[in-house]
């Protein structure tokens, strides 16, 4: 399909629009470079607290989290808080920080964060939520859009739902310059289907403002299947980017409809290598192995012989071990492949 669609949000162009979503424990800087690198056109870091932001001391932890490279940009921040003031205020030290885009989670279905009235708690109290906005749309500079990241109700029932455009339809009117819908409910978690009709739907009562869908995008045709039958201005990925940051770049062949091949062991090894290397110039040595097995794990999903490589992810406890996998099980050049869809349902 073509995708000649223009995605823009605010004052950012982005060229294609499939973009990289927000992944919390994984979407750091290391995995954005290695995404922008690899065709995504638009990253997000993983949701920050607003607590965390404004308390956070400068030094090497502020540098890890509150810092944007060129080479990442357009990189937008997400933004996690119950609390009007303390969000505006965080929002405000992030736009200071250099991301490009303030992005509100209204969306986060883990049971910690809504026990604390975050993430998607915020669905089910929409002044609340609309205040937040608000308050930071007003304390970042006007230049720098902020978004919203939502799922598409509490439930499914009919208070659910008409929360869920009270804040929709009020962020728009509040300044939002895009707000991205997941498309199932808080309570489904990760489990069942997302709802591509309700996000049909959403786009079309929102004909002229940019709105992006997620939920089940776990493979470059999922992506271009989802802009053509939502008719959304964009889609972001976020556990189907998870280890395959080739998604980008598939789907902006599939969608020019040309062909793509799956990255041989040898290109694997050296992304998996110049994410290790970024990885441990951000965290240090001694954490960089541990925090990188989540990744390897992923990774591994490519090889054709999977899972004895995840088997030697899991078992690397150092830089020579994980490097010495590398070694092992990308010495020769063999194709690659696709992670196969068991995998990525799980």
């Amino acid at each position: 399909m073509s995708c000649d669609r223009t995605l823009r949000i605010g004052p950012i162009e982005v060229d294609f629009p499939v973009v990289q979503a927000p992944l919390s424990g994984y979407s750091d800087s290391p995995m954005r470079t290695i995404a922008r690198r690899l065709s995504a056109p638009y990253v997000v870091a993983e949701a920050m607290l607003d607590h965390f932001v404004l308390d956070v001391a400068k030094g090497r932890k502020a540098s890890r989290y509150l810092r944007v490279t060129d080479e990442e940009r357009p990189c937008g921040a997400q933004l996690l808080g119950a609390v009007p003031e303390p969000m505006a205020a965080a929002a405000g030290r992030l736009a200071e920080s250099g991301f490009d885009v303030i992005d509100l989670n209204f969306a986060c279905p883990v049971k910690k964060v809504l026990g604390r009235l975050r993430g998607g708690y915020l669905l089910g109290q929409p002044q609340i939520a609309l205040d937040i906005v608000a308050r930071v749309r007003d304390a970042v500079p006007p230049e720098v859009p902020v978004t919203v990241k939502m799922r598409r109700g509490l439930d499914d029932t009919e208070p659910s739902r008409d929360d869920f455009f009270a804040v929709f339809d009020g962020a728009f009117r509040l300044g939002v310059a895009a707000i991205t819908v997941h498309g199932r409910t808080v309570k489904q978690k990760y489990l069942g289907k997302s709802s591509w009709e309700f996000i049909r739907e959403v786009k079309r009562r929102a004909a002229h403002h940019t709105v992006l869908g997620s939920g089940d995008l776990l493979s470059a045709e999922a992506c271009l299947r989802m802009l053509r039958e939502t008719g959304v201005d964009g889609v972001a990925a976020a556990r189907g980017a998870i280890g395959n940051p080739w998604i980008f770049q598939h789907a902006r062949l599939l969608a020019a409809g040309r062909p793509f091949s799956p990255p041989s062991l040898h290109q694997q090894r050296e992304v998996i290598a110049e994410h290790y290397r970024l990885a441990e110039q951000t965290y240090g040595p001694r954490r960089c192995t541990r925090l990188m097995r989540k990744f390897g794990i992923k990774y591994a999903r490519l090889h054709p012989q999977a899972e004895d490589v995840r088997a030697a992810f899991v078992q690397a406890a150092d830089p020579q071990q994980w490097h010495a996998v590398l070694r092992t099980w990308y010495a020769e050049d063999l194709p690659g492949r696709l992670p196969p869809k068991e995998t990525l349902e799980q």
